[in-house]
């Protein structure tokens, strides 16, 4: 007996390996593997692509912002007919002329109370926070990837094993049945199992369906559907050694904490840009002009040039101005205190994400411990029912009470694979970098750079 209950100890121990290994062991040497599937959703997820798309978008605050110090350069020209009639005592005279003019002019600012140079400032801000908006969209899509991965190994697991007790439930009904034959159990016992069947074969349809909902949320973050999929990876050796150290790293790297100091930066630079409009501005302009007037008797060309500086020195516009730079004042003062509301979060997050893990680890020793249980018991249970010490129902309860330990350790399983992605990325460290996703990075850089420096041109550096 000693050693049968080795064996089956053993066998409940192996069982622990049963949700990573369940979808793999028939798998051919190309199946899917998560890392792989990631990099797939991190190349084509429309969720990151939008981002990407927006932060090249605010890419273009920048040259908008240095345009202020750059000149403006306007060309105008007009034609027209006049018609002159005069009328003398006894005589009548009419000239048609065709004046025209064609002229440019030149506008360039000189000083503008450092609106332009906090403007550029600002753009920067924003580029930088748009940067770190995009890391933080990657890991969340990463993150989302990860669950739905795991999800559909979870689901098809519990199905197969959903689909197990079924065969397992037929076998005990027929068996039960034959029994009924020959009157050693009741009318009573053949019912119990028809009903637990009944109520297997409901649990095996509500998994069928929890496995056709995971296969589509799959197909949503990673773009494919899934085939088959090789073992969960956990990202336990990316993680900090300590619960303090992972929290100290969550609030120094935290791509949304980046992101909202950023946003203080932009904020400040902007209250300094309304400021602008109570300062003195100059300007220089400079034109030139060419007219033209045109008769049958004569023709006159008339050039002229000039330069202008202009001054412009606010005195009082309504209070306005005013308004508008204490607005600004509070608007930084609210993206301050957004900075802290965001740390808490980040905080909050590792905490959680940290916990989960833990509690994951624990429920999967609790949960290979009452596996190993159960399979005894169930054994234990049958015997003793083949001796009429244990009846119908008590083995129908063995039976459900073990495939409910098993789902736990699926569920376990997951969790744990999951909560360790979860703490990556509540320390700001969930990354196609950091993960050594086999996929042509997204240079954030890139687009910038070819777009910052443009005076001309309405084509996109993507060609559009």
């Amino acid at each position: 007996m000693n050693v049968q209950r080795k064996i089956r100890a053993s066998r409940a121990a192996m069982f622990g390996s049963f949700f990573l290994m369940a979808t793999t062991l028939s798998a051919p040497a190309h199946a899917e593997t998560m890392l792989g599937a990631l990099a797939k959703a991190y190349a084509a997820n429309p969720t990151l692509n939008a981002q990407r798309a927006t932060l090249r978008v605010t890419d273009e605050n920048l040259p908008q912002a240095l345009a202020g110090y750059r000149p403006t350069v306007n060309a105008s020209g007009t034609a027209s007919v006049a018609r002159t009639d005069t009328r003398y005592p006894g005589s009548r005279s009419t000239e048609t002329l065709y004046p025209s003019s064609f002229g440019i002019q030149i506008d360039q600012n000189i000083f503008d109370g450092n609106r332009t140079r906090n403007s550029v400032r600002a753009a920067e801000s924003q580029v930088l926070g748009g940067r770190e908006q995009l890391r933080n969209t990657e890991q969340s899509v990463l993150l989302n990837g990860v669950a739905a991965y795991m999800n559909v190994l979870r689901d098809t697991a519990v199905l197969n094993l959903q689909r197990n007790n079924v065969e397992v439930l037929e076998e005990q009904l027929r068996q039960t049945e034959d029994r009924f034959g020959v009157g050693e159990v009741t009318r009573t016992d053949v019912a119990q199992a028809e009903a637990q069947l009944a109520s297997s074969r409901a649990d095996q349809t509500v998994a069928e369906a929890n496995l056709r909902t995971s296969i589509a949320i799959y197909r949503q973050y990673i773009g494919e559907t899934p085939r088959k999929l090789g073992p969960g990876t956990s990202a336990e050796r990316h993680l900090p050694k300590s619960l303090e150290q992972a929290i100290r790293i969550g609030l120094a790297e935290h791509p949304a904490i980046i992101a909202a100091l950023h946003g203080v930066d932009v904020a400040e630079f902007q209250v300094k840009v309304v400021e602008s409009a109570l300062y003195p501005q100059l300007g220089v302009s400079a034109g030139l002009t060419r007219s033209f007037d045109s008769s049958s008797t004569r023709d006159s060309v008339v050039t002229s040039g000039t330069i202008v500086a202009q001054l412009r020195v606010p005195i009082y516009e309504g209070g306005l101005v005013y308004s508008q730079t204490r607005q600004a004042k509070q608007q930084a003062g609210q993206q301050r205190l957004q900075v802290d509301i965001t740390r808490d979060q980040v905080q909050q997050a590792v905490v959680s994400a940290w916990a989960n893990l833990e509690a994951a680890k624990q429920r999967i020793a609790a949960a290979q411990a009452a596996v190993a249980a159960n399979e005894i018991a169930l054994s234990g249970t049958r015997e003793e029912a083949k001796v009429g010490q244990r009846t119908t129902l008590d083995v129908l309860n063995a039976q459900q009470t073990l495939l409910s330990s098993r789902v736990s350790l699926v569920t376990a399983q997951r969790d744990r694979i999951v909560a360790s992605y979860e703490v990556l990325n509540a320390i700001g460290r969930l990354s196609a970098e950091g993960l050594a996703l086999k996929v042509a990075r997204y240079d954030a850089r890139r687009h910038f750079e070819q777009v910052k420096g443009k005076w001309i041109g309405t084509t996109t550096p993507d060609g559009r």
